[in-house]
């Protein structure tokens, strides 16, 4: 039985907020085709500042995870005014900068940085720089930053240079004011030149959501967090996984879903705190249109009004969504929303479509295992190629009403309820050209391992059913079957 500590405790500190993304713009109206490119890390990134020791301003390099870095007018700080995951983060004032003092062989890709003012200063403003000789000359890369809030954001940059090049970032407004970086994530550029592999035959990329505190709490409904900080790729890198890689690999709730993911040719990345969530917007490397399917696992804050213009607008030009709630009184952050009213908000809030999935998300409680599955030999979620679904098991979910004569098939019901149009633990959809599939219990997606301190449960592996629903499902929504 699952713990109810995990869905009905909130946490006293209160969660990691969505942070906005200072390069978001407007998402366009017209639909840009979804990219199955696929992208790696760069050797040594993500960078987090968590190794070496530098206290003073004065001009001087540091040995980093990712290599050797000059660090003018800047220092690793770890006071409680630092804004920083882990340990530290570098500290920047008048027109410092941080610069690499090695060349990444693979090129760069795309880019971010996480940055924050630094304790009671004043916002400041900063860039992106980057060589492609070694450090003699710089050009600029993308947009001025200005960093306003206390709390790390996150800045995206299309870097996408090939050979060997190296990257600076520089504080622009010359004050006092002192600003933190953190979490610098850099991609080997995939273009002409590059090194990073090519994607498997077939394979699809899924993002998962990381940016609507879905690690408040007791909750770790992501690939990997490491440090308590949730990485865009998750470590160890995902081209390490074999056929017979375990799930311990990645450390959260959700690495044996991504680790099998990996092992059937696909790519997976999480989307951290701070990271816009957008449709059609190319300076920002995890837009939506770069991706096949979109998880979102039990989102505790909001959408905005553009989030959901760009998750329904991803959709309906062809993108999958995978939709998990929990249940009613579920709000695990204290912002008084939890992930029901969150996701009927989105369907009914919006400037898209109202109801565009044809179906709600009841407030409800229930905890059961049912074998009351739809009769359908040919519905490929319940009966696909990573196995059939015979039963589900919630423990403390909420159910789905279907809106009469929508497009929302219905795939399991409550065990004792008529195959009707409510009662319903899991269904199908479509809008437009893409495909949704919703359940409304996060357990059966839990692989039982997490962050230290948290209470996890093996939702995964307790009913053979479920890794098959939550496997055939993504397969359906990547329209690979």
């Amino acid at each position: 039985m699952k713990q109810l500590l995990r869905y009905l405790a909130a946490p006293l500190l209160g969660a990691t907020l969505l942070g906005a993304c200072a390069r978001q713009e407007p998402t366009p109206q017209l639909a840009p085709a979804i990219n199955s490119s696929q992208d790696a890390t760069a050797p040594g990134f993500p960078e987090g500042f968590e190794t070496g020791t530098k206290t003073a301003y004065t001009t001087g390099s540091v040995t980093l995870g990712s290599g050797s870095w000059t660090l003018n007018d800047a220092l690793l700080g770890n006071t409680t005014a630092d804004a920083h995951t882990g340990s530290q983060s570098a500290r920047v004032r008048n027109s410092g900068t941080l610069s690499m003092n090695f060349d990444l062989s693979g090129g760069v890709g795309a880019v971010t940085v996480g940055h924050a003012r630094y304790g009671t200063d004043a916002s400041g403003t900063w860039e992106l720089w980057a060589s492609a000789n070694g450090g003699s000359s710089y050009a600029k890369v993308g947009s001025t930053i200005t960093s306003s809030t206390t709390t790390l954001s996150t800045a995206s940059f299309a870097v996408n240079m090939a050979g060997a090049v190296r990257l600076q970032v520089r504080k622009t407004d010359g004050s006092t004011n002192r600003l933190n970086f953190d979490n610098i994530t850099v991609e080997s550029y995939a273009g002409t030149g590059g090194n990073t592999p090519a994607p498997s035959t077939g394979g699809k990329k899924f993002l998962f959501d990381a940016s609507h505190a879905e690690t408040a709490g007791n909750a770790d409904w992501v690939l990997d967090v490491d440090g308590g900080v949730v990485p865009r790729y998750p470590t160890p890198a995902a081209s390490g996984i074999t056929a017979s890689t375990p799930e311990t690999y990645w450390a959260a709730a959700l690495s044996a879903w991504g680790v099998a993911l990996v092992k059937l040719g696909n790519s997976v990345e999480n989307l951290p705190t701070g990271t816009a969530i957008t449709y059609g917007n190319t300076t920002n490397p995890q837009d939506l249109s770069n991706y096949n399917v979109f998880v979102i696992d039990e989102p505790n804050t909001l959408f905005t009004a553009t989030e959901k213009t760009a998750i329904l607008n991803f959709v309906k030009n062809g993108g999958g969504l995978f939709m998990i709630s929990d249940h009613d009184v579920s709000d695990r952050n204290n912002d008084g929303q939890d992930s029901p009213a969150i996701w009927n908000d989105l369907m009914s809030n919006n400037s898209v479509q109202v109801n565009p999935f044809g179906y709600s998300i009841a407030l409800t409680n229930i905890s059961e295992t049912s074998t009351n599955v739809l009769a359908s030999s040919t519905n490929v979620i319940l009966h696909g190629s990573q196995g059939n679904v015979t039963q589900l098991k919630f423990s403390n979910g909420a159910t789905i009403t279907k809106t009469s004569g929508s497009a929302a098939v219905p795939l399991v019901w409550q065990g004792s309820s008529s195959q009707g149009l409510s009662n319903i633990m899991c269904a199908s959809s479509t809008f437009g050209t893409g495909r949704v599939f919703c359940i409304t219990d996060s357990s059966p997606a839990d692989d039982g391992t997490g962050s230290p301190g948290n209470t996890v449960y093996p939702g995964w592996t307790e009913i053979g059913s479920h890794a098959p629903l939550h496997l055939n499902a993504s397969l359906w929504l990547a329209k690979q079957q």
